[in-house]
């Protein structure tokens, strides 16, 4: 993404005097978690180590995907403050006959730095979003360069809530998101969308009951649950194991569903994580998280990437 683009700001933030930098994270494109566990409310009762679903059944159209994707790094020293670039792009794709298109799509470039740092930059950056850090201490190079990924991790999800909301005004088909519901109020209470977390930095359970949510069978969900710490966007959730972890891993092939606080949502959790069983990804994809992509969140992956490469 934006390869030929940052090399271009690169010379002509260079030109007016600023250090080179080529500080690439190891994680770029993900979001900063931080792992512990908050203990959830049971909203269904049920054995923690699992519910069987049935087998997988396709789902039916419509159905739409929406995920984003972001690449940040150090491009450039301002004395000890660095100056970060970053790409966030999001897309959603729809999917009608079993053919999946390109109902939205969106891409922001931003440049983030403290304020006199952007000064300097002057029109070097004028087709990139300028966002100022905070100046409430001196720079500290480790220190800037993690609030600007907070920044960039909050640009992000602004561009997936807008198009999110974008794709609902002009559409009522079930909508996947790559990732929590709880971005925005919006979702969590709209009863056609549901969020996949591939991530398990924050478990619900500890103890017995953890290990027990840990080890679902393929095939098996835990009952529903209510997240901690979500009261301004409440949701439900509960996890379901894709794929076989034996041999594997404990999260190997396991993800956590949210949905909305309703009824409705009690009433069609089986079918739903059937349909969601059909989506996974096929075993062959290289992609090292293959265990926990459905293959419409993969689809708008490889979207984003081949579009931003033109």
């Amino acid at each position: 993404m934006a390869s030929t683009t940052w090399t271009r700001l690169r010379r002509a933030v260079a030109a007016r005097g600023f250090t080179p930098a080529s500080w690439i994270p190891a994680a770029s494109e993900g979001r900063a978690e931080e792992a512990t566990i908050r203990p959830a409310r049971l909203v269904e009762q049920g054995e923690v180590g699992g519910i069987a679903v049935g087998l997988a059944e396709p789902w039916p159209d419509p159905v739409a995907f929406l995920d984003g994707m972001q690449r940040y790094e150090v491009m450039a020293y301002a004395g000890a403050s660095p100056v970060v670039v970053a790409e966030v792009a999001g897309a959603v794709l729809e999917r009608h006959d079993r053919q999946l298109h390109a109902a939205l799509a969106a891409r922001r470039r931003l440049v983030i730095a403290r304020p006199a740092v952007l000064a300097d930059l002057g029109d070097a950056i004028e087709d990139h979003q300028a966002i100022p850090l905070p100046e409430d201490g001196p720079p500290h190079p480790v220190h800037d360069f993690l609030l600007a990924r907070r920044e960039v991790d909050a640009a992000r999800g602004r561009l997936e809530v807008e198009l999110g909301h974008s794709f609902r005004a002009r559409s009522d088909a079930w909508l996947i998101v790559d990732g929590t519901l709880t971005e925005s109020p919006q979702w969590a209470a709209d009863g056609r969308m549901l969020g996949v977390c591939k991530s398990h930095a924050t478990l619900p359970f500890a103890d017995t009951d953890l290990e027990q949510y840990l080890r679902l069978p393929v095939g098996h969900r835990s009952p529903v649950f209510q997240p901690a710490g979500h009261d301004v966007a409440p949701v439900w959730s509960w996890a379901l194991r894709l794929w076989p972890w034996e041999g594997r891993d404990l999260l190997h092939g396991l993800v956590r569903i949210e949905a909305a606080p309703r009824d409705e949502t009690l009433a069609q959790v089986d079918q739903l994580s059937r349909w969601l069983i059909a989506e996974r990804s096929p075993v062959s994809t290289p992609d090292p998280r293959w265990d926990r992509l459905l293959y419409g969140i993969r689809a708008v992956e490889q979207y984003l990437r081949a579009s931003g490469e033109r």
